[in-house]
């Protein structure tokens, strides 16, 4: 397959992890069936093979994909309590809320990875526990250990409130979630802070 091949193929496979990203943030994914993932990538289905096993191989590598991007985002902020805050607030932003295809994978797809495979909940896993470890790191540099649990439980308030306030009808009461759910997260954050 010369150079032209590997590049051309790899460049593919990008395009379809990350077209595949927003699709099945945007529509789940038991909505979101390989043919309409393929077109959203501009391929064929026949063309899907080629790159991935299975759609459990093509979820499990996209989850992997966003988390890491969610990290990589994290990286980009100040090494302490700021850098924390300002993603906290980031997080449940409207903006974010308004968003589903371009935000976190954890509040659009948690339900769902919990009735997938093992594939896919170790690469969720595997990626969640990354950004764990990285924000528990800033909270207790001496034992970022023993704040990993606290750690999930901040990163657990966030989603759920994300998703909560995605699901109500009502505008004003989905922007009381998010501007509650931001002082609960700060109050958790500085709860697993050591004294």
């Amino acid at each position: 397959m010369g150079r032209y091949g590997k590049e051309h193929k790899e460049a593919t496979r990008r395009r379809i992890i990350e077209t595949s990203g927003r699709r099945l943030k945007q529509d789940g994914i038991d909505g979101s069936g390989v043919a309409a993932l393929m077109k959203d990538a501009g391929l064929t289905n026949g063309a899907f093979y080629g790159h991935f096993a299975s759609k459990d191989d093509l979820v499990a590598t996209v989850v992997a994909e966003q988390l890491t991007g969610q990290r990589a985002d994290l990286d980009e902020r100040a090494p302490d309590r700021a850098g924390i805050e300002q993603f906290i607030r980031d997080y449940l932003a409207p903006r974010h809320r308004d968003a589903p295809e371009r935000g976190c994978p954890s509040a659009a797809l948690l339900d769902e990875i919990g009735r997938c495979g093992d594939t896919v909940k170790q690469a969720y896993t595997d990626g969640l526990m990354r950004i764990v470890d990285d924000i528990a790191a800033r909270i207790a540099p001496d034992d970022p250990g023993s704040a990993r649990v606290k750690t999930l439980t901040i990163f657990a308030a966030l989603v759920g409130t994300l998703q909560l306030a995605r699901a109500v009808a009502d505008q004003q009461l989905s922007d009381a979630l998010l501007e509650q759910g931001i002082r609960d997260a700060l109050a958790l954050l500085d709860s697993a802070a050591p004294n």
